[in-house]
């Protein structure tokens, strides 16, 4: 009953998250939405895991974390510098001007 309740706490979550991911006014809470919706995401997995009695679910929630993490960073700088592979060499070139 109390992981029921969980799920359903997970499910207004996920669904407040996504929300803001469409009407959040910058660039950037859009990012923060989804990336909060991938957290809680991982967060179900492992509920759903423990409810069905089968703990290799949380090695893919782990899996899932780390694609998460690294995708945000990869759109973050993705919006930063509009080039996934020439924005960091430029900067530091310039740094070091």
């Amino acid at each position: 009953m109390l992981f029921a309740a969980a799920t359903i706490a997970l499910l207004v979550a996920m669904g407040l998250a996504l929300a803001r991911a469409f009407l959040g006014p910058t660039v950037y809470d859009r990012i923060l939405a989804v990336n909060a919706f991938g957290t809680k995401t991982v967060l179900m997995i492992a509920v759903l895991g423990f409810l069905s009695g089968r703990p290799e679910f949380l090695d893919i929630a782990l899996l899932y974390a780390l694609i998460n993490f690294i995708g945000t960073i990869a759109v973050l700088k993705f919006v930063r510098y509009a080039d996934l592979g020439k924005g960091t060499r430029e900067h530091d070139r310039e740094a070091l001007r």
